[in-house]
């Protein structure tokens, strides 16, 4: 009895381990997320359909970008475009930036070209990881102004974000180069730049964002399960 009690443990744990092992969109929502096909580009395996898809107004004065990450280090490359096909023509809304630390991460004023006020486009996501590089998708409609506070936009404690020069992210097909960004983030700190480019800050308000344990057990699961098993 203690056994089998023993192995569903590791189980649920190993479950969880693959149910969360790349990362999670907070806000705005992901067009779809197949933890298994993250790593399909541009969008992690999904299409783009406004018709059926949960579209977001994003404010290209800065708005929200929040995330979820189950690996200890990764880097990040926010993008947009107006071809609602996906298949090219991408603008980087900042250098890549790189996240140290489990769990959620959040960039609360990434701006967009002003011109594309009032038009439908696709904000998309790469994430440079130990699993190779990782893609999910949002529509959204760009709109004027600058969008409000998230309660979703958090840090978790220990977080450090950095702008970084990343080779892989830079090649990545119909991205502009860091150099080109027209976006800002703010935030109470501001982080050292090492790319090409002189953005004017990046996001380093962190807080609590209470999944601590969440991501440990995502990162030991395998691990508990094998040690289970032996």
């Amino acid at each position: 009895m203690v056994k089998s009690l023993t192995l569903v443990g590791c189980l649920f744990a190993t479950l969880i381990s693959h149910s969360a092992g790349h990362f999670l969109m907070l806000y705005p929502p992901s067009i779809g997320f197949d933890d298994a096909l993250e790593a399909t580009p541009p969008c992690g395996s999904f299409t783009v359909d406004f018709s059926k898809d949960n579209v977001t107004d994003f404010h290209v004065g800065g708005d929200v970008l929040a995330m979820q990450s189950f690996h200890p280090q990764v880097t990040w490359l926010f993008r947009a475009t107006l071809d609602l096909t996906v298949s090219g023509n991408w603008t980087d809304l900042l250098p890549a930036v790189q996240q140290t630390g489990l769990n959620s991460f959040c960039e609360p004023s990434v701006a967009i070209p002003a011109s594309w006020a009032g038009s439908k486009g696709v904000i998309g996501l790469a994430a440079d990881s130990p699993d190779g590089i990782l893609y999910q998708c949002l529509a959204v409609n760009f709109v004027t102004g600058v969008g409000g506070p998230q309660s979703v936009c958090k840090n978790e404690t220990g977080t450090t974000a950095t702008f970084v020069a990343d080779p892989v992210l830079s090649s990545l097909p119909a991205s502009a180069a860091a150099t080109s960004s027209t976006g800002t983030s703010t935030g109470t700190a501001t982080s050292t730049a090492t790319s090409t480019s002189k953005p004017s800050s990046a996001n380093t308000a962190y807080g609590y964002s209470g999944f601590g344990m969440l991501a440990w057990v995502t990162v030991v699961g395998s691990a508990t399960f094998l040690a289970c098993l032996l």
